[in-house]
């Protein structure tokens, strides 16, 4: 039979559409006037109205810099909601689920890293023509952000004070900044689980970074040389350490951006810019588990 005697339609890999027009299924919902449509569930009337440009004459770029920000905003949201999970079950005894909550949260990590990307675009010449509208306004000035290094364990009571002119954002990282982050409340269950972790570790004022402890240094150096007897601990360090890695990533591409943005001038917030973004490069939030690596196989 020829193709002009075919009486079936064409299948296989070589097969075409009839027509460029995709027609809607019969049982495709179309009236949204009784029940939650997808712009209704995701507030999309609010969320799409959040990016009010302040440039005066209008910036083409000013866009551009309030969707990074804010869309980084709500992934640091997520991130909190995350990690304040994670805390909560390791505190429970509870590590499996914990460690899915912190397989996402190096997911989120990820996105949050490439989206710098996307402002790298933004030139010096273009950026200069928005920074005027942004007055005093800050990255540094993120509670959000303050809120992932609290729970991380980066606590700084002087961070506190900064966000006087936002109560709730204030009392919300007060409370964080007393509360053990989650690398304390893994020493805490590695202590509860029969491991040596002093007991000076466990109860102390939260509000206090946490610091190197060669008691635990050991603890971590016995785990890893033997991770199959201590498989969920071995395992939860590793994660910890995934981490802060993606974080220190974050940093580093964050001043990336900002010195090829800005070079050396002073930030928005007041301040020194690329040397301050800098020095944070040297924070770590879990030392004892890169401590550790010096150890191992030694």
């Amino acid at each position: 039979m020829t193709d002009s005697e075919s009486t079936g339609p064409a299948t296989g890999p070589t097969a075409r559409p009839s027509s460029g027009r995709r027609a809607l299924e019969p049982g495709i919902q179309r009236d949204f006037s009784q029940t939650m449509s997808y712009g209704g569930y995701l507030r999309l009337d609010l969320l799409l109205a959040a990016q009010q440009p302040l440039s005066d004459p209008p910036q083409h770029d000013e866009m551009l810099f309030i969707i990074q920000h804010q869309t980084s905003e709500l992934w640091l949201k997520l991130l909190v909601h995350e990690l304040r999970s994670a805390r909560d079950l390791v505190a429970a005894d509870d590590l499996s689920p914990a460690l899915k909550r912190m397989a996402r949260v190096k997911h989120i990590q990820r996105v949050l890293t490439d989206q710098w990307s996307v402002l790298a675009t933004l030139t010096p010449s273009e950026y200069a023509e928005i920074r005027p509208f942004l007055a005093s306004s800050s990255g540094f000035q993120s509670a959000q952000y303050r809120e992932v290094e609290f729970l991380l364990g980066n606590k700084d009571r002087d961070m506190v004070q900064v966000f006087k002119h936002d109560p709730d954002a204030q009392s919300a990282l007060s409370a964080l900044l007393a509360e053990p982050s989650l690398y304390d409340e893994f020493l805490r269950y590695l202590h509860r689980h029969g491991y040596a972790v002093p007991a000076e570790m466990v109860e102390r004022d939260w509000s206090v970074p946490h610091s190197l402890s060669p008691e635990v240094v050991d603890v971590f150096a016995g785990v890893y040389a033997d991770p199959a007897q201590h498989w969920i601990v071995y395992e939860t360090c590793e994660e910890l350490v995934d981490m802060e890695d993606n974080f220190q990533q974050w940093r580093f591409r964050h001043l990336q951006v900002v010195q090829r943005t800005i070079g050396g001038r002073v930030g928005t917030g007041g301040s020194s810019g690329v040397s301050f973004l800098r020095r944070a490069l040297d924070i770590t939030f879990f030392p004892e588990l890169f401590e550790v690596r010096s150890r191992i196989g030694a």
